[in-house]
């Protein structure tokens, strides 16, 4: 019994140390750091697709009109003239038009940026932002540079969270860190559609019908791009702000929406998810029990973790022991996600509810 156990002891050990290996490569990784590229300020429409009234609507219009820019213009687009944002539309003197164009399994916001791109055909870029964010003066001019090269199709960043209520929304604020590391990466990068730039030439009339037959606008632009073998570049310098008021419901709602989304996008991310998030736990829990039982010197196999942890630090705008603390609970919060939304067929967005078993 005894050498069964040592066997059993040892293999456990063999795998510990495999998963420990592994995991303290992709840990030690250098920072990421922004590619460098020349000046590129074609014209650019910002489109703005609103519903509803965002909790700070006016100071995310504002923070639009206020681009260090050259030539841009802002359009705001909606589905009636009695949504609620129009009242801060009016108050701006924001351009809108009311979304016309016809898709039958397309999103509000996939009708929107259609509607905005048929209105207006020839701009040389379009820049599509999320009415619930709030953008940094530099925003789109560190956005729009990267299409300057022939060869990136989209680019694209990803906001920082910014909690405004309980502990649910400083959850939030350390989760969102998931979607920066996995951008920071060319194998799991992702098109984020509430900070997305792309030249005309991307869209040809195909492309356009194709996109209209999207849930989700980001998932469309991101497939398009790949199937013209055209780059995303990931900006993390452009990263905006979003207040994020959550609690429980809101953000389980919202985390496993947009993990469901992601894994319609690709099933890489599911796959990469749930093998990177189950090494961490079982690390973890090895680690500690190796500890426990034999000697603490195993305590060691917790140092990826620990770094894990240290980099989401680094990564969060404000950082503070509360990102580290979070950032340890962090892998069980996204392993239910993935396994919550691997299963998920349909999604609420926005009032309405959107089949995910029906995009091309």
């Amino acid at each position: 019994m005894f050498f069964t156990l040592t066997i059993l002891n040892i293999f456990l050990l063999v795998i510990l140390l495999l998963i420990f290996a592994g995991l303290l490569a992709i840990s030690l990784r250098p920072a990421y750091r922004d590619q460098v590229f020349g000046n590129f300020a074609e014209n650019v429409l910002v489109i703005l697709p609103c519903k509803g009234k965002d909790v700070t609507l006016y100071e995310n219009i504002t923070s639009l009109l206020e681009q260090d820019y050259p030539s841009y213009r802002v359009l705001a687009v909606v589905d009636s003239l009695s949504d609620p944002a129009m009242q801060a539309i009016r108050d701006l003197k924001l351009d809108y038009i009311v979304s016309k164009a016809e898709c039958q399994q397309c999103s509000g916001k996939v009708r929107a940026i259609a509607s905005a791109i048929e209105k207006y055909p020839d701009v040389p870029v379009y820049v599509v932002a999320d009415s619930d964010v709030t953008f940094t003066k530099g925003w789109l001019n560190s956005l729009v540079r990267p299409l300057g090269s022939p060869g990136i199709g989209v680019s694209t960043t990803f906001p920082h969270f910014v909690p405004t209520g309980g502990i649910w929304s400083r959850i939030k604020s350390v989760w969102g860190l998931v979607g920066i590391g996995l951008m920071q990466s060319r194998l799991t990068r992702f098109v984020w559609g509430g900070s997305m730039a792309f030249r005309r030439d991307l869209l040809d009339p195909e492309d356009i019908e194709y996109f209209k037959r999207h849930i989700s606008d980001d998932v469309a632009i991101m497939r398009i791009a790949r199937k013209k073998s055209l780059d995303i570049s990931y900006v993390q310098g452009a990263a905006p702000m979003i207040n994020s008021p959550d609690d429980y419901r809101t953000f389980r709602e919202w985390s496993n929406r947009q993990t469901a989304l992601s894994i319609s996008a690709s099933r890489t991310i599911l796959r990469f998810g749930v093998l990177f998030y189950s090494s961490e736990i079982i690390l973890l829990i090895g680690g500690i029990v190796f500890s426990i039982v034999f000697t603490p010197v195993f305590l060691f196999l917790l140092l990826p973790y620990m770094l894990f942890a240290y980099r989401n630090v680094q990564n969060h705008y404000n950082g503070g022991l509360y990102v580290f603390l979070i950032a340890l609970i962090i892998p069980f919060i996204s392993m239910s996600s993935l396994i919550k939304a691997a299963g998920m067929e349909k999604i609420q967005w926005r009032g309405s509810e959107y089949d995910l078993t029906k995009q091309p």
